[in-house]
C-alpha cells in the first residue's frame, strides 16, 4: 500500500504547478529547497523526497520550472504541467524525472 501511494504521488507531482509565478527575483532553487517543498506538500519520507529532488534537478528542469514546482499554488490534483505554467521542455523533463523516481527512489525509501 505504501509503495502504491508513493508511486501515485510521484506520478502526479511534476504535473503540479503554480501559474504566473514571478521567478525573476526569486532565489535559485536547489535540491534541499525542492526536497523540503516536496515534504511540505505530502512526501513524508525525507529520504524519498531527497531522492526525488535530486532526480528533478539532475533532469535539468529550469529555475522557472522549479519555482513553479515549489510555488504556493502547487496542487497535487492538477494533471498537466504545461497547462499549469511549465514550458513544454520543463514538462517533458518533469515527466522523465517522475519515471526515474518511481524506479530509483521507491526501493530506497523502505
Amino acid at each position: 500500500m505504501r509503495k502504491t501511494l508513493f508511486a501515485a504521488t510521484l506520478v502526479i507531482l511534476p504535473l503540479l504547478a503554480a501559474c504566473g509565478s514571478d521567478t525573476e527575483s526569486a532565489p535559485a532553487i536547489n535540491e534541499a529547497d525542492l526536497s523540503k517543498s516536496l515534504q511540505e506538500k505530502g512526501l513524508q519520507d525525507p529520504a524519498f523526497a531527497d531522492c526525488a529532488a535530486k532526480l528533478y534537478i539532475a533532469e535539468g528542469i529550469s529555475q522557472e520550472g522549479l519555482q513553479t514546482m515549489v510555488g504556493d499554488e502547487f496542487d497535487t490534483r492538477m494533471a498537466d504541467p504545461e497547462t499549469l505554467g511549465m514550458s513544454q521542455e520543463d514538462a517533458d523533463k518533469a515527466r522523465a524525472a517522475t519515471n526515474k523516481i518511481v524506479s530509483e527512489c521507491l526501493g530506497k525509501s523502505q
